[in-house]
């Protein structure tokens, strides 16, 4: 069953019982009404009865019938005698005469007709009955059923329509909507949106639909970038590594030096793609959800900062590291905090100083090298981007663009720029947990 005919016979559906409940508390508010009517009409006629007490049988008592206009009065005494007729009621009617019970009101069938009673007590021990048929009440409720039988076959006929095109009309947009995602599906072009001025939930889906899309276009148009990227600096170091597998293969006899330094080469290059491969991955796991968890910025990057003095022990990273708690994952936030001080180490050719600082969720990292030129420094978070000096030296051209990708995906900033005392500072920015620092 389409959702177009769910939505239309819901709507019949709904309409349908409406009227229904409609005409059943129509009918009960008319029955009564005419009832009443009735009742009241009864009660005026007993009350104008007015007997004398005589002795003997109850012949001179007045009677009027049979059932019509006015319909029927008869008396009946407290030990239950009298009256020719037997109505509804009628041995209570006894105890009426008795005293022993008020008045009330009696429906019932004599002789085939449906008659109404109502039975007072009007003297010492008698009480009268008054009865007329309910001939013209129930024939006046037979035509009022048909005819609101009729409103509601009428109602739900015209509820069935309108939901059709209620249903119709409402959904057009969807049909539009899933039009267009089958296109997409279909052609996979990300570059299409939906176009639909409406202010109501469905032009809010349009919207996210459409935010979807742009962002699912980047992502996609990110992956393509990558790929290329990868594939043109892969290009470089696989040829060098095929020219010296062939000369090594080649069988001409190298000097022993040569050999060690063709072999030095290949290991060379064999880190190099490792590293790269590395931050191709690391990249990649960047996309993906975050478990996030506190984590005392601090502690982690002190041991960073110590691995970064045993790798190389000719540079002084000095450290100024307050205690701070963030909401991060700790393996991202290690690796952008770690490319941060290698980048640093690598500007220092060897010497120099480097330093650390973490205070208020943001580490900052400062080298006192040559600094970045004002052409590069929009440029240095873009993957594979290297300045003409950093091409000489190793990295893949992707440390600082994972930096970068750490910082957005926590919901903080990466920034660059250089230090007015000299060199380069980078300071990566994270968002603060709702925990204290301990002292």
């Amino acid at each position: 069953m389409s959702f177009r005919l769910r939505v239309t016979l819901l709507a019949a559906a709904a309409v349908a019982v409406a009227i229904v409940i409609g005409s059943v508390v129509v009918y009960v508010v008319v029955s009564h009404q005419l009832l009443g009517d009735l009742d009241r009409s009864l009660r005026g006629r007993a009350g104008l009865v007015r007997v004398r007490p005589r002795v003997g049988p109850l012949a001179g008592l007045p009677r009027l019938g049979p059932f019509g206009q006015p319909g029927l009065v008869q008396f009946v005494r407290a030990d239950g005698s009298g009256g020719s007729v037997a109505l509804p009621g009628r041995s209570r009617a006894a105890v009426v005469a008795q005293g022993g019970a008020g008045p009330f009101f009696a429906s019932g069938r004599v002789d085939g007709v449906h008659v109404r009673v109502f039975t007072a007590p009007v003297g010492s021990g008698l009480a009268v009955q008054v009865a007329r048929p309910l001939s013209e009440t129930d024939h006046a409720l037979s035509r009022i059923r048909w005819y609101l039988a009729g409103v509601d076959l009428s109602g739900i006929g015209l509820a069935a329509a309108l939901g059709l095109l209620v249903g119709r009309t409402a959904l057009a947009p969807v049909r539009r909507l899933t039009s267009l995602a089958e296109e997409i599906t279909r052609t996979r072009d990300l570059s299409r949106r939906i176009v639909i001025e409406r202010p109501d939930e469905l032009g809010r889906l349009a919207a996210s639909l459409n935010t979807m899309l742009g962002a699912l276009e980047a992502s996609l148009e990110a992956q393509r970038q990558l790929v290329a990227d990868a594939s043109h600096e892969l290009r470089t170091p696989l040829a060098s590594l095929r020219t010296n597998i062939e000369v090594l293969a080649g069988g001409k006899e190298l000097e022993p030096a040569e050999r060690a330094q063709l072999l030095a080469d290949l290991t060379g290059q064999i880190e190099e793609l490792t590293e790269l491969v590395g931050d191709l991955v690391e990249l990649d796991r960047g996309s993906r959800p975050l478990e996030l968890e506190d984590v005392r910025l601090d502690v982690l990057v002190a041991s960073l900062v110590e691995r970064a003095r045993q790798r190389a022990p000719d540079v002084r990273v000095a450290a100024e590291l307050r205690p701070t708690v963030v909401r991060a994952a700790p393996e991202r936030v290690a690796r952008a905090v770690s490319n941060l001080i290698d980048n640093a180490v690598k500007w220092s050719n060897g010497e120099g100083r480097v330093e650390v600082t973490v205070a208020d969720a943001r580490v900052v990292v400062r080298d006192h090298g040559p600094g970045i030129p004002p052409d590069d420094l929009p440029h240095v978070f873009d993957r594979f981007y290297r300045s003409a000096e950093a091409r000489g030296l190793p990295g893949s051209g992707l440390g600082l663009a994972i930096v970068r990708q750490v910082a957005e995906t926590h919901g903080g900033t990466a920034t660059a720029e250089n230090d007015p005392g000299g060199g380069a500072r980078f300071t990566l920015s994270l968002a603060p947990a709702s925990l204290s620092p301990p002292p």
